[in-house]
């Protein structure tokens, strides 16, 4: 399925200072052999000016991607949302906005046991609400909401000095952002060098 550019600019200009659209955004600091050597989880205003730019930076990374190149569409059939899946955990991880540690804990080790880079990363997940304006004849953009995209951004970036995360190398949207709305049966997955499938096979979608 084709990722039109447009939904992902659209997405990403909520990616700033002054129109933020993140709430939190939690973290985990991996060894070399895929385990948890640290992790945090703060609500995304309490981080300073400086901090907040930095992660909006990691964030806007995946969906401002080179759409159908870097950033690539995966769809989610029937039997990948059986109980226990990845499916079932993103969602659950949406639908409390990051606040269960134990579900943070669970994609940091399914991603852990899975996902081998043979030196230390960290995997950051951002949660954010857009309130998508509804569009007129014009395409301009009106005060009424049309729904609310409720979202994941989780971005696996390497560890550059102590405790502190690079630009993304892999990531993705949860779930997919189409047509100016919600798409549970998508995930867009980025990789900076195109190979998408090495994170679409972590997440058992191929």
């Amino acid at each position: 399925m084709h990722i039109d550019r447009e939904d992902m600019l659209e997405l990403t200009r909520r990616m700033t200072i002054a129109r933020n659209c993140f709430n939190r955004v939690a973290g985990a600091y991996m060894d070399e052999e895929g385990f948890i050597d640290g992790s945090f989880n703060t609500h995304f205003l309490k981080l300073s000016p400086a901090d907040k730019e930095k992660q909006l930076a990691i964030a806007k990374t995946i969906p401002y991607a080179k759409t159908n190149e870097q950033l690539k569409n995966f769809r989610i059939d029937s039997r990948q949302k059986k109980p226990g899946s990845i499916w079932h955990l993103l969602t659950a991880l949406r639908d409390c906005e990051l606040k269960n540690d134990a579900l943070l804990y669970s994609l940091y080790e399914y991603i852990g046991e899975r996902y081998v880079v043979d030196k230390p990363y960290t995997i950051e997940v951002f949660c954010g609400n857009y309130d998508v304006p509804v569009k007129g004849a014009d395409k301009e953009s009106q005060w009424e909401s049309e729904e609310v995209y409720r979202f994941l951004v989780v971005a696996v970036c390497p560890t550059v000095g102590e405790y502190e995360a690079g630009m993304p190398q892999a990531g993705f949207l949860f779930p997919a952002f189409a047509n100016r709305s919600t798409d549970l049966e998508g995930v867009n997955i980025f990789a900076e060098d195109g190979a998408c499938e090495k994170l679409a096979g972590v997440l058992g979608l191929i």
